[in-house]
């Protein structure tokens, strides 16, 4: 049945949202509009976005680029050991610092997640400390760390470390609290106690998930180690910095190149152990 003009006008006079803004939404609507692109041009201004320091730039950036080319091949083989050495030196610094935060956050997020923690303080005060742990930037803490244990990998170590309590709490708190019900019912009203329950119905849930936040964190840190070797944590970003720093283009270029290659071949063994790991994983579910 197709209404008539006055139903529709009736509609609309009872409903005027329904068909159109109120005049106090159009308003806020083109207040917010009017703030970001005011923002916007105020950050190009301010942050002196001028055309003519763009061109100026760009050709410095072709120079550089132009240094680079061809990249440096290194001729003797102690020369391609150090190179290769920092990157395994970069990949272990992520590899440990991943390690420690996972097995430090792992019991740290059954206290904030409310399907586990039923005390409100206890569980509120613990996700505030990860939000406190958060807020400290990987470089920042390697920077830290590095005055107090010196330069070399071990402050790049307990910088990723630190830095992955917090996100690993987070993350793990959310995947139990984000789990089924009904395994946990099951277990109960099968006689299953309380860890029981946790064991068997909560974990096989929450572990493939687990799995592949490490994995792609793990990735995430090979690539952050980089960073904090120019800031003096060791790995191969500590040669790159010092090859920049003396003006060797070329074989910054090649570290570049080699830098590439590594986070491409961890990112596609992590996906290889992520689609068999868990695909198995959730095969025998």
């Amino acid at each position: 049945m197709t209404p008539t003009p006055e139903q529709i006008q009736a509609a609309m006079a009872a409903h005027p949202r329904a068909f159109r803004d109120t005049n106090a939404v159009r308003a806020r609507k083109i207040a917010l509009w009017v703030g970001f692109f005011g923002l916007f041009a105020w950050c190009l201004y301010d942050f002196n976005f001028a055309p003519e320091r763009i061109w100026i730039g760009l050709g410095r950036l072709g120079r550089v680029m132009s240094f680079m080319f061809p990249p440096h091949l290194w001729e003797t083989w102690t020369e391609w050991l150090e190179i290769f050495t920092a990157l395994g030196e970069t990949i272990a610094m992520a590899f440990m610092g991943t390690l420690l935060g996972a097995v430090v956050a792992f019991p740290l997020s059954f206290l904030g997640a409310k399907n586990i923690n039923r005390i409100f303080w206890l569980r509120q005060g613990t996700r505030r400390v990860y939000d406190v742990i958060r807020a400290f930037e990987t470089l920042i803490l390697a920077l830290i760390f590095i005055r107090a244990f010196g330069l070399g990998p071990l402050a790049g170590i307990l910088a990723i470390a630190v830095s992955e309590i917090g996100t690993f709490s987070k993350l793990f708190s959310e995947a139990l609290e984000n789990t089924s019900k009904k395994p946990v019912e099951g277990v109960v009203a099968s006689g299953g106690s309380r860890l029981q329950s946790i064991r068997y119905a909560i974990m096989p849930q929450v572990l493939p998930v687990h799995l592949s936040v490490l994995l792609y964190n793990f990735e995430s840190n090979v690539r952050s180690g980089t960073i904090l070797g120019i800031v003096g944590a060791g790995g191969i970003g500590f040669i790159l910095s010092d090859r920049i720093s003396s003006y060797f283009w070329d074989q910054a270029w090649t570290i570049i190149f080699l830098i590439i290659g590594m986070v491409y071949l961890i990112d596609y063994l992590s996906a290889q152990i992520r689609t068999r790991v868990i695909g198995k994983w959730e095969g025998a579910r």
